[in-house]
C-alpha cells in the first residue's frame, strides 16, 4: 500500500516551492536539495488546507507560489544596512571626503538638442511639401475646370457639326 502524500515547503527567493510527497526524501528529491533542507530548517511540512489543495493536485510537481506582493518582499528583505566604515589606518592621514559632482549632462543636452533640432527640420519639411501639394491641387482643380468647359465646347461643335453633316446628307439623298 503506498504511503499516505503529506504536503512540503520551503523558499527559494521571494517564492514558496511547495511539493507534494510521501516522505521528506522524496520532497528533497523533487526540490534538487543535496542537503536536508528540514534539519536547517528551511523547509517544513504544511498542514493548511488551501495551502495543500494545488499540489495535492499534481504529486512529485513542485509548485511555485509568491510570498506575497512587492511591499511584502521588499518588507522580509529587513532594513538597509548600512555599510561599515573601514577601520583608520593610524598611520595614515585622516582622509578627506570626497566631494560628489554629479555627472556631467553635456551629452544629454546635446542628444536633445539634436532631436529638438531634427524633428523641427522634419515639421518644416513636410509643411514645405504640404504647400506645395495644396498649390498643385489649386492648379489641377482650374485645369479640370478649363477641360470640363473646352470638351463641352467641342462637343457643342461637333453636334452642331454632326447636325449639320445629317442635313446635308438628307438634301443629296432626297435628289
Amino acid at each position: 500500500m503506498p504511503r499516505p502524500l503529506k504536503v512540503f515547503r520551503t523558499s527559494a527567493g521571494f517564492h514558496d516551492a511547495y511539493v507534494a510527497a510521501s516522505s521528506r526524501k522524496a520532497a528533497l528529491e523533487a526540490w534538487g536539495a543535496d542537503v536536508d533542507l528540514f534539519t536547517r530548517g528551511v523547509a517544513e511540512q504544511v498542514t493548511d488546507e488551501k495551502l495543500m489543495a494545488e499540489p495535492l493536485k499534481r504529486p512529485g510537481e513542485v509548485i511555485m507560489r509568491s510570498r506575497g506582493g512587492l511591499a511584502d518582499q521588499l518588507k522580509a528583505l529587513g532594513p538597509r544596512k548600512k555599510a561599515k566604515p573601514e577601520r583608520a589606518d593610524p598611520e595614515k592621514s585622516p582622509a578627506k571626503p570626497r566631494a560628489m559632482k554629479p555627472p556631467p549632462r553635456d551629452p544629454l543636452d546635446r542628444a536633445e538638442a539634436a532631436l529638438e533640432s531634427a524633428v523641427d527640420r522634419h515639421a518644416k519639411a513636410i509643411g514645405q511639401l504640404e504647400t506645395e501639394r495644396a498649390k498643385i491641387d489649386r492648379k489641377i482643380e482650374v485645369m479640370r475646370s478649363q477641360q470640363a468647359r473646352e470638351i463641352d465646347k467641342l462637343k457643342r461643335r461637333e453636334t452642331d457639326a454632326r447636325e449639320k453633316y445629317r442635313d446635308a446628307l438628307e438634301r443629296w439623298s432626297e435628289r
